[in-house]
């Protein structure tokens, strides 16, 4: 195998990545690029995926920004379209965009902001997946990775509406990989990042010195590898420490 094959595992594939604004998403988008893939990032904040994009073409890889508010209506549906008419199929998709409503009592949580969180964390997740399915299917060898957290199965006081909209989130795509795996190449795995320096994590615990976790440029990186690895449907892990 040649040198520019080992550095570039993934030329010629298509990736998008939600969230890819900063943080986790911004660092992954990044990682797919500089592993040869031509990234399609997507989030709310244009300039600041103008800013990721920059950093990808600076470095030599290929990006392609789609601002889009996950939570608004038929957003994902012309995505999908307007992907579909320059592309003939998708090889990656990582569902990393996420709401953390405000941590509160379950009987105490606000009803509109966890409307918002469903939506986007939960509602969006089913929406990308039936408009990608298509293209996903025409892909040798399409994955599907979805970033998770550990209240989806450890639940935890005051976490009750991020853990739910999580644990949902799980749901729906085991329920996808076990629908897809026997009439298609698509396989679909589960990350847990585990503590990392995001501006939610900061949110959720704003006393925690940030150099104390890890950065998400090492989820990006397991990412990224795990996509190389042969894993089956179903596949789950949590990365632990900080390196």
């Amino acid at each position: 195998m040649s040198d520019s094959v080992n550095e570039q595992p993934l030329a010629g594939q298509l990736a998008l990545v939600t969230g890819a604004s900063r943080g986790i998403g911004a660092a992954t988008a990044r990682a797919l690029a500089a592993a040869g893939a031509h990234v399609i990032l997507t989030a709310r904040d244009a300039k600041a995926l103008e800013a990721v994009e920059a950093e990808i073409h600076g470095a030599g890889g290929q990006a392609t920004i789609a601002p889009l508010d996950l939570a608004e209506p038929d957003g994902i549906a012309r995505l999908a379209t307007a992907i579909a008419n320059r592309w003939n199929a998708l090889d990656i998709l990582v569902i990393n965009a996420a709401i953390l409503p405000t941590l509160t009592a379950t009987s105490q949580i606000e009803p509109q902001a966890f409307t918002r969180a469903i939506t986007v964390n939960v509602l969006a997740t089913q929406a990308l997946l039936a408009a990608f399915d298509p293209l996903l299917r025409r892909s040798d060898k399409a994955r599907v990775i979805g970033l998770t957290s550990a209240v989806a199965r450890q639940p935890r006081a005051f976490w009750g509406a991020y853990g739910s909209t999580k644990a949902a989130f799980e749901v729906l795509l085991d329920c996808y990989g076990l629908e897809v795996e026997k009439i298609s190449r698509i396989r679909v795995a589960i990350l847990d990042p585990g503590a990392t320096r995001t501006q939610m994590r900061a949110r959720a615990y704003p006393g925690e010195d940030p150099n104390t976790v890890k950065m998400p440029e090492v989820v990006a990186n397991r990412l990224v590898a795990l996509l190389g690895e042969d894993f089956p449907t179903g596949h789950r892990e949590r990365l632990t420490g900080n390196r």
